[in-house]
């Protein structure tokens, strides 16, 4: 690994991933320095085990949150530090092991290249990934592209991104929504909107079956209405901004 960044870090949200999460952030911080945890309300001890780990661990932070909050709301508080600190830009993954940590510097050298634009990742799914999940996403990225007029938002539901601090930061201190799973959908959709260029970049994900540690908190039925509140919200933004977006969209055909 590098030297530590004092532009980029990674931050990981974490809730009751168990000894997961020790491997994820261990692995991440095989391939960047630093990275930072907001362990939001666990009760599974995983907090205790973290704050041990970066104990030892000059490029490691944790930020413990009392209160579940949702991913959303643990990444809020997560940049608001990271800002504070002098950062411009936060790789987020997922706690569970999911995202490839090994993509974590190629994401992140392309971001310093594009440092306006957020660098969107974009699932390569292995054969054995849940059918339900990879058909499903479809859904919600057919309403993320209509709503920015197919601007290019590869897939709004993978949560493996480079974000400009400053940009998510404005759009998520504006709303009280995005501070769950309609977190990562939201955010790209209203970048889009600010006008946020976006490059998207495959990546790897898995999927761990619980034999294997993994978890999962997603609730079919109410994450599913969670989102379809979301996209509501976010069509009648679309309705609201759609004159802006279709001269967007002229003056970049023209180009």
């Amino acid at each position: 690994m590098t030297g530590a960044s004092s532009t980029h870090l990674v931050l990981i949200p974490s809730y009751n991933t168990g000894s997961r999460v020790l491997e994820t952030v261990a692995e991440a911080r095989r391939f960047w320095e630093p990275v930072w945890v907001v362990v939001d309300g666990s009760d599974d001890g995983s907090d205790d085990a973290l704050v041990r780990m970066a104990g030892g661990d000059r490029g490691l932070r944790v930020l413990i949150r009392d209160v579940n909050g949702g991913k959303g709301a643990a990444v809020l508080d997560g940049l608001r530090e990271a800002n504070a600190a002098g950062f411009t830009h936060a790789l987020t993954m997922d706690a569970d092991g999911q995202h490839a940590a090994a993509a974590i510097r190629d994401f992140m050298a392309l971001s310093a290249v594009h440092p306006e634009a957020m660098i969107l990742g974009v699932p390569v799914f292995a054969a054995d990934a849940p059918r339900l999940r990879v058909v499903g996403r479809r859904i919600s990225n057919g309403w993320a592209d209509l709503e920015t007029l197919w601007q290019g938002i590869g897939d709004s539901l993978f949560g493996f991104r480079v974000y400009p601090i400053a940009p998510l930061l404005a759009v998520m201190q504006r709303t009280r929504w995005m501070r769950r799973f309609d977190f990562d959908p939201e955010a790209a959709v209203r970048l889009c909107w600010r006008g946020v260029p976006m490059i998207n970049r495959p990546a790897p994900v898995r999927y761990f079956r619980r034999e294997e540690g993994g978890v999962s908190h997603f609730r079919y039925t109410r994450d599913n209405a969670l989102l379809t509140l979301m996209h509501t919200r976010l069509m009648l933004g679309f309705l609201m901004r759609l004159p802006l977006l279709l001269a967007r969209r002229f003056r970049s055909s023209r180009r």
